[in-house]
């Protein structure tokens, strides 16, 4: 099932995505008729430091030896085709990722349980201010800046779509990355057992598993796609802040 969150005639909803037809109850939507949101509503998006060994390679960095968390702010989210707005710094990157959606509040998690508490899965861009992030050591405004966690374009079910998964990035047209899952450092089990060892997931709450290397900067006027293969591609053009409107 591919679940998706759209917006039409002032009304928010969620259906399930079958072609280009939208379902909602006994409502049917065609694809073009609607605005698609970012698919789901976390409470908080955690999301994992170096674990593609090549990722941190690149970046002069060692994989550490225990999952690295860092978090953003349900404000950070946008949503398919919505704007990426740069901060005001030197370089800011983009970073493809695979994106787990929680399905059901979930604590203490074992390994064996993890897909239990799995909705689906989503792409995810982990917009970062390298500038700020090369001296802020809690990363705040380095990963937590409005606009900077692009999401979508929609939620697949565990029971349409498993590992390994796909990832590519491009920049205006030109692949920059291009990894897959099966070079995670920590597996997705055990991303959740971790997390949840200390941290209540809620139902839409979003784990960001890390990037693949191939990282790099994004300028304003840039069109940016991540794509999944079986989920979808997710697009944001993006635009300089003093271009606001």
């Amino acid at each position: 099932m591919k679940i998706v969150r759209f917006a039409r005639a002032g009304r928010t909803l969620q259906g399930t995505l079958v072609g280009d037809e939208i379902t909602v109850g006994k409502e049917h939507f065609s694809l073009d008729s609607v605005r698609l949101l970012a698919p789901c509503v976390p409470t908080k998006i955690v999301c994992l430091g170096r674990n593609y060994a090549d990722h941190a390679k690149e970046l002069g960095n060692v994989v550490p030896e225990r999952p690295m968390f860092f978090l953003k702010p349900p404000s950070a989210v946008i949503g398919p085709e919505d704007e990426i707005v740069l901060p005001k710094s030197p370089r800011v990157d983009y970073e493809a990722e695979l994106a787990v959606v929680i399905g059901r509040r979930a604590r203490a998690v074992r390994v064996e349980d993890a897909m239990t508490v799995i909705l689906g899965y989503t792409c995810l861009n982990d917009v970062s201010d390298r500038d700020a992030q090369s001296w802020e050591k809690n990363w705040v405004r380095a990963k937590g800046f409005d606009t900077s966690a692009p999401i979508g374009p929609v939620v697949v079910t565990p029971d349409e779509i498993q590992e390994p998964f796909h990832i590519t990035l491009r920049v205006n047209g030109v692949a920059k990355q291009d990894g897959t899952t099966r070079d995670l450092v920590v597996s997705i089990p055990r991303i959740i057992e971790e997390l949840t060892s200390f941290m209540t997931l809620e139902p839409g709450d979003v784990i960001a598993t890390g990037t693949p290397a191939g990282v790099g900067p994004l300028c304003a006027g840039d069109v940016v796609e991540v794509e999944i293969d079986g989920i979808g591609v997710l697009r944001n053009r993006v635009r300089a802040a003093s271009a606001a409107r």
